[in-house]
C-alpha cells in the first residue's frame, strides 16, 4: 500500500514545475540566439542563393556578349585601313 506523504507530493509537483520552466528557458533561448543571428546576417548584406545564381548568370552573359562584341570589333578593324 503507498501512502501519500505530503512533503514527497509537494517536491514531485516542485520539480515538474522546475522541469517544464527549464524546458521553456531551453526553448526561448534557442529562439532568441536564432533571431539575433538573423539580424545579424541581414546587418551583413548576405544574398540568397538565387541572387548570387542569378547575379552569376547575368556576369556570364555579359561577359560573353563582350567577348562577341570583342571579335566583331577586331574583324571590322581588320578590315578597314590603317590610319597614319
Amino acid at each position: 500500500m503507498q501512502s501519500e506523504n505530503p512533503f514527497v507530493a509537494d517536491f514531485v509537483k516542485m520539480m515538474n514545475s522546475a522541469a517544464g520552466t527549464f524546458a521553456g528557458m531551453g526553448r526561448e533561448a534557442r529562439d532568441s540566439m536564432r533571431e539575433r543571428i538573423k539580424e545579424l546576417m541581414g546587418d551583413m548584406d548576405f544574398v540568397s542563393r538565387e541572387e548570387f545564381d542569378a547575379v552569376k548568370e547575368m556576369a556570364a552573359t555579359a561577359r560573353a556578349e563582350c567577348e562577341a562584341l570583342k571579335t566583331r570589333l577586331d574583324a571590322i578593324e581588320a578590315n578597314t585601313p590603317a590610319r597614319d
